[in-house]
């Protein structure tokens, strides 16, 4: 059964909905079983209310922008709609959970809230876990994970739901650190820290990737690639394992 994740970000006219604040962008990036779709869902819209001048200076996002735009009540049904049955990604979900319930009981008639709708993956509890007692905002776990956000000037929902997307691929591939003493004692002698295998034991059994992990890894390679500027480490292994195998074959 395929998996469907939206990555969702947005942005507000000030930092407490209590106080009357409102949603001024949503952004949502699509991923079914960890893949890109490019079935995104992105809108401005019009709060009805001012903008804090705290919050422009963060998203850059002004009340003369959002002047034409719909508002929340104009595209609810296609937003409920679109995230229905998902999983949503969202870092710090409290905040804009809490948006966008609020959003959802201003609006007349019964409107479910979201968390009734979808379940819910909270990247900044996950990164407080893996990276406890370090800055984890979206920007420290990109320079953490090697994502390139130098295109990040300012917050913006659909670009930062986007970084996040990369963000979580990163912090669910696989190892943080490949060192083999990793959490050893320092105080233990590299001799004490080799576990030394039973030569009796049988031989593993060698599982060959089907076609359709090959393609997996090869796409997965294509998103390190892209998050790491063009330089993926693995693809240049491999390149120079082709150059030096033909070589081979020359001589």
């Amino acid at each position: 059964m395929s998996t469907r994740q939206i990555v969702l970000d947005t942005e507000t006219t000030g930092l407490e909905p209590s106080q009357g604040h409102r949603i001024i962008e949503i952004g949502c990036v699509e991923m079914v079983d960890r893949r890109l779709t490019g079935n995104n869902f992105h809108q401005y819209l019009q709060p009805d209310r001012e903008i804090d001048q705290a919050a422009i200076e963060v998203h850059g996002i002004t009340n003369e922008f959002l002047a034409d735009k719909p508002r929340f009540a104009d595209l609810v049904d296609d937003f409920v709609a679109y995230v229905h049955g998902a999983e949503l990604i969202i870092h710090n979900a409290p905040f804009d959970m809490g948006f966008l319930n609020h959003e959802l009981r201003l609006l007349p008639g019964e409107h479910p809230l979201l968390d009734t709708i979808c379940s819910v993956v909270d990247t900044l509890v996950m990164a407080k876990k893996m990276h406890p007692g370090q800055r984890n905002s979206l920007d420290a776990l990109c320079k953490r994970y090697d994502i390139n956000n130098s295109h990040r000037e300012l917050h913006g929902a659909l670009l930062d739901a986007e970084i996040l997307a990369d963000v979580y691929l990163m912090m669910t591939g696989g190892q943080g650190a490949l060192s083999l003493d990793a959490g050893s004692g320092e105080n233990e002698s590299s001799s004490e820290r080799i576990q030394r295998l039973d030569p009796a034991r049988p031989r593993l059994k060698v599982v060959q990737a089907s076609v359709d992990e090959l393609a997996s890894h090869q796409q997965r390679l294509e998103l390190i690639e892209k998050s790491a500027g063009g330089d993926c480490l693995w693809r240049r292994l491999e390149h120079a394992e082709m150059a030096g195998t033909a070589r081979d074959e020359v001589k």
